[in-house]
């Protein structure tokens, strides 16, 4: 039972990474597509009480944020490791605007989500993390010490 935790700005490959690497193990939550907390907590809760592996695919970019997901899961004994995107601003700014009109993100909504982001660390209670570095569409995977 396990929960993977996505740390990064818009536009940092996180999506790409969840569909190459957790597509096929993993249920994909994310604000993208559920809109609302509620419907978030719901799924969460699902997969929680059904022992569904999963990944938060959202920024998450604050200690805050991620004590929400981190505290359910260790109530559930959930094992959480947490993937953090390396930001790249530029780069997420070129894949930001590749997207289509109704995916982009306004540029200060990408940069201020890159001024909160706060790296995180084995003491909000991950089990594992990883450094994960987007370039030309390879993923480079690091196990944090």
């Amino acid at each position: 039972m396990e929960i993977l935790l996505f740390i990064g700005i818009q536009a940092s490959g996180k999506t790409t990474f969840y569909l190459r690497h957790f597509f096929e193990t993993h249920v994909r939550i994310s604000m993208d597509l559920l809109k609302s907390r509620h419907r978030e907590l719901l799924f969460i809760q699902t997969c929680l009480a059904s022992g569904q592996r999963f990944v938060v695919d959202n920024t998450n970019p604050t200690l805050e944020e991620r004590a929400r997901y981190i505290s359910l899961a260790k109530r559930a004994r959930f094992r959480v490791t947490g993937y953090f995107f390396e930001p790249d601003p530029a780069a997420s700014s070129e894949r930001n605007e590749l997207r289509t009109k109704k995916h982009r993100i306004p540029p200060a909504g990408l940069f201020g989500t890159l001024k909160r982001l706060e790296r995180p660390g084995f003491d909000e209670g991950f089990d594992e993390l990883f450094r994960v570095k987007a370039s030309g569409g390879v993923f480079d995977v690091v196990r944090m010490a």
